[in-house]
């Protein structure tokens, strides 16, 4: 099964107003393990970035001067997503956006319901956790998933953040490692790039238990060894 797990920015939070994409970020998974393949694109909106959307992602109007407009990059993005399920925090800003921005191109795309499935983690995440705040960082959070680097919002580190959430609301990775050594990304200049998703990241610290722990932990399995008449199953691989 191929997923790919989507983030936007935007200039502003209501498409209705004229407000555009400033940047695409994705990633892809393929059996539920990250391939390393990914599109990225800052996009030029044409016109301004609201303050207030500013400060959330840090993405200002001179950054994006020399950008791409969309329809630059719009054959490789919908050839990059094209088939997959796509797998979204609050699918329907994302969506929206992306269905306006390939519909004013008047190219006959599709929307992106008629070529892709879409799960929405938000929507998800509120079954799962009912009356609790559901916000991506919430659930790095609550599922123990490193976002130190999430200073501002950004796609591409927003995609990768929610992968990794995902994938451990809905089970957990099989596999930790990327599923392929080589591969080209889909990225909008043509150029060929193999991302080591969140291999920037630092490495989860191993605690290790000291001797008094190890001696404590003895002692009470010596405790249900004899309560149980020597049955205790955390010893049967005891030498």
């Amino acid at each position: 099964m191929r997923q790919i797990v989507l983030d936007t920015e935007t200039t502003g939070i209501d498409l209705n107003d004229g407000h555009r994409i400033i940047e695409i970020g994705c990633v892809e998974l393929i059996d539920r393990k990250l391939t390393g393949r990914h599109f990225h694109q800052y996009l030029n909106p044409e016109r301004e970035v609201e303050a207030g959307a500013i400060e959330v992602h840090g993405i200002t109007n001179e950054m994006l001067r020399d950008k791409p407009l969309f329809a630059a990059v719009a054959d490789e993005f919908f050839e990059f997503v094209q088939g997959a399920e796509l797998v979204i925090h609050n699918a329907p800003f994302d969506v929206g956006f992306l269905d306006m921005e390939l519909a004013r191109l008047n190219r006959g795309f599709p929307k992106l319901a008629q070529v892709c499935s879409i799960v929405d983690t938000l929507v998800m995440a509120r079954k799962k956790h009912p009356g609790q705040r559901n916000t991506l960082d919430a659930l790095c959070g609550r599922y123990y998933v490193d976002n130190s680097q999430r200073d501002l919002h950004g796609a591409l580190l927003d995609a990768e953040i929610l992968a990794d959430v995902y994938l451990l609301m809905t089970g957990g990775q099989t596999d930790l490692a990327l599923a392929a050594e080589s591969g080209d990304s889909k990225n909008a200049d043509g150029s060929s790039t193999l991302r080591r998703v969140s291999a920037d990241r630092p490495p989860l610290k191993v605690i290790r238990a000291s001797a008094e722990e190890l001696a404590a932990h003895q002692e009470q399995l010596d405790i249900i060894d004899k309560s149980s008449g020597g049955n205790c199953l955390w010893r049967s691989g005891d030498s």
